[in-house]
């Protein structure tokens, strides 16, 4: 009996110094982090113009620079006759968040219906003031906490961001809405017109029908008139357990033939993720996945850093993105296949928030994001297996404590 105790008192005492040494990891990134952002230079990138490829019934234009997209979005809304749905992750109140919030204003005023979803967790740091909006608009805030009744089906985030204007053009991708993000980052959005509005303006309704009540009443939901065989939407749907987007991927991964690119803010895989990347790159796959030098979470940078050397020993090759965040969800393979939105390659985006992801099949818009990813690795930095072994013993040790944390994110 004396002896279990004392186990049980070691183990105790185990799990405490464990849990100390990885409070005490998690702090020092911490003061690194705010460190680093306090020197960190003016944003420097190559991008290329926004530039529209036909599809089908279907116009898709690719958007690699913030001001580009707010400017096209904001004359979408200023145009607005019918009705606008607008939905976003974080929106700042600085002068592009303000800029949006009139413009939305504005819209109403004139007679527009305009219906407004935005993030409540994301934007704690945000004046609450700012989210005052007069009645005649239509808003849903995803809350901060759950129903305790459905605690597990309502507990993912709103990451989404999409735009939809008078049935006549549709945004989707990884921007959200501030000045940061309008220059100093690195991220990709689309623009749809013609067929696949009607397919943006369903998920909106769609999602705003599953919270409908007395004060929210639904929205009318209509049957698609066309159906596009090239173009489709997928979309995360917590409520629901419903999670395609991750199915996509894999699918798509385990299609490749030639070539998978892949550009994505935070990838910190699951299981099935991490074997179907490494074993396209054996059977001869080039697989190349961009991620930012230094992200703006950098705790999920050294999550991320915990897949490297198997990333590596299979023959994925792996580019730093310098002088930048990248912020971009994409991927193209086979000069066939392509995805832009807002699922990160990470356990929160596919398997927990709410997602929406555009996957598109057309050489056009391939060669257009092999483009747009070849730019972009001209502004990274290869990270080799040889280098990457090289990293000091007390980085190999911290990513070590951290590594309990990845299934969380």
């Amino acid at each position: 009996m004396i002896g279990r105790l004392r186990i049980g008192t070691i183990i105790r005492r185990i799990l405490l110094v464990i849990a100390a040494i990885q409070g005490a990891t998690l702090i020092g990134l911490r003061i690194v982090d705010v460190w680093r952002k306090r020197k960190r230079a003016p944003a420097v990138f190559p991008r290329l113009p926004p530039r529209s490829v036909t599809v089908g019934g279907s116009e898709v234009t690719v958007y690699t620079y913030g001001e580009d997209l707010y400017a096209d979005m904001l004359d979408a809304i200023r145009q607005a006759k019918e009705q606008v749905f607008f939905e976003t992750f974080i929106w700042k109140s600085d002068a592009v968040g303000q800029a949006f919030k009139q413009a939305l204003f504005d819209a109403a005023d004139r007679g527009v219906e305009v219906y407004i979803v935005f993030d409540e967790f994301a934007n704690l740091v945000v004046p609450r003031r700012f989210f005052n909006f007069p009645s005649h608009l239509h808003v849903r805030r995803h809350p901060l906490v759950a129903s305790p009744l459905r605690i597990i089906r309502n507990s993912g985030r709103d990451h989404r961001k999409l735009l939809v204007v008078d049935d006549k053009a549709a945004f989707l991708g990884g921007y959200n809405i501030g000045s940061l993000y309008a220059t100093d980052w690195r991220d990709t959005h689309a623009r749809l017109t013609g067929d696949m509005v009607w397919d943006v303006q369903n998920a909106f309704i769609d999602y705003w029908n599953l919270f409908a009540n007395r004060r929210r009443p639904a929205l009318p939901d209509s049957g698609a008139p066309i159906w596009t065989p090239t173009i489709r939407i997928h979309r995360n749907i917590p409520r629901n357990l419903v999670y395609p987007i991750r199915g996509m991927y894999l699918e798509a991964i385990d299609r490749a033939s030639h070539h998978i690119y892949l550009t994505h803010a935070y990838l910190i895989p699951d299981e099935d993720m991490l074997a179907a990347l490494t074993r396209a790159a054996r059977r001869g796959v080039d697989v190349r996945i961009i991620v930012p030098k230094e992200s703006n979470h950098i705790v999920a940078d050294w999550l991320s850093r915990g897949f490297y050397n198997q990333l590596l020993s299979a023959g994925v090759r792996l580019f730093l993105y310098q002088g930048a965040m990248v912020h971009a969800k994409t991927a193209t393979i086979d000069g066939q296949w392509s995805t832009i939105g807002t699922a990160n390659i990470d356990r929160l985006s596919l398997l927990g928030n709410y997602e929406i992801n555009l996957e598109v099949f057309d050489p056009g818009v391939a060669r257009q994001m092999e483009e747009i990813f070849s730019i972009d690795s001209s502004n990274t930095i290869e990270l080799t297996l040889e280098s990457w072994n090289r990293r000091n013993l007390m980085v190999k040790f911290s990513e070590a404590v951290l590594s309990p944390f990845r299934p969380l994110i």
